[in-house]
């Protein structure tokens, strides 16, 4: 195709520089010669001539000896043409030439979630967080998301080390101290949990999130039954329609012994949200009360929602006399 007059004075300049160089400065002109092609690749696909784009990239990875930016671009271009395999490659080369590098892995998510490769996605993310950090040492929000990358991989003990760090560089920060909470809740280490999630409370009395957890999960410990109730009953008046507090809500009368009440609430939270652990509720909360087919009828439709549920299928087995 016909190459417009920026590309050609490019061109030249740089075929002039290449020229230039003496024997001793060999490495200079190796470095001036990728350079020329990593430029004229930028131009081609500044034209939209990604195939031009892609030979230039190409020769400049090949001139050069430090690729991970050419590599970027190519991987970046190869994309523009839908060609992801190819820029998959491209960025997995990259980060070998530098493992430091942070740009590489955090486009190599992308395109793993792209793929729906989640797990991959979320080891790539996790692995630029990580170099980021190490430019960044300071920066809390890079913490914050490895520590939600280590959530979502069930990687709880690196969590708990993050959301440490997180909690000596932010102490007035409620958020830190509600995931710290979490993930010690995930780690049964329930003292840890409630001096987290009362830490959290300090800073922001307001903060539902956190009422609702630290009140659902005395509940489940049969423990500050009062307590839990008020710190229940606290998020639902700053967020009155919020399934989740709707079903701690029905959980703490179930505790208490007042299932009319029990029902209603867990009833109406069922109807704004499909989730195994109301209706698991409510199958407890019919058996109690003698309705032995609509327990079994919501265990069902929470062991289909959630087919990992070892315990609700323990209480079915029981039901049907297994």
């Amino acid at each position: 195709m016909f190459l417009n007059f920026k590309c050609f004075l490019v061109a030249v300049i740089f075929s002039f520089l290449a020229g230039s160089f003496t024997a001793a400065e060999a490495w200079d002109k190796v470095a001036a010669r990728s350079l020329s092609h990593y430029i004229m690749g930028v131009l081609y696909e500044d034209l939209e001539d990604f195939d031009q784009a892609i030979q230039e990239y190409q020769k400049a990875v090949q001139s050069g000896t430090q690729n991970t930016q050419e590599r970027l671009k190519l991987a970046s271009t190869y994309i523009k043409k839908n060609n992801i395999e190819a820029a998959i490659a491209e960025l997995k080369l990259a980060i070998a030439d530098d493992p430091t590098a942070v740009q590489p892995h955090a486009l190599l998510s992308l395109l793993y979630s792209i793929e729906k490769q989640e797990g991959l996605a979320l080891a790539e993310y996790e692995a630029a967080l990580k170099n980021a950090s190490v430019f960044e040492p300071a920066n809390t929000d890079l913490y914050k998301s490895l520590g939600a990358v280590y959530i979502r991989q069930n990687k709880f003990l690196q969590a708990k080390g993050v959301y440490k760090l997180l909690i000596g560089l932010t102490p007035k920060d409620p958020e830190v101290y509600f995931y710290s909470g979490s993930v010690n809740y995930e780690l049964k280490d329930m003292p840890a949990f409630e001096k987290d999630l009362k830490a959290a409370l300090k800073l922001k009395p307001d903060y539902h999130e956190a009422l609702n957890f630290l009140g659902y999960a005395y509940l489940e410990e049969n423990k500050n039954i009062a307590t839990a109730g008020k710190l229940i009953k606290k998020a639902l008046a700053l967020d009155s329609e919020n399934p989740a507090y709707l079903d701690s809500l029905g959980w703490f009368y179930f505790k208490k012994g007042k299932l009319k009440d029990a029902q209603e609430e867990l009833e109406k939270a069922s109807l704004l949200l499909e989730d195994p652990v109301i209706f698991d509720h409510l199958g407890d909360l019919y058996l109690k009360t003698g309705d032995r087919l609509k327990a079994k009828s919501n265990w069902e439709h929470a062991l289909a929602l959630d087919p990992s549920q070892g315990l609700i299928k323990d209480k079915l087995d029981k039901l049907n006399g297994k």
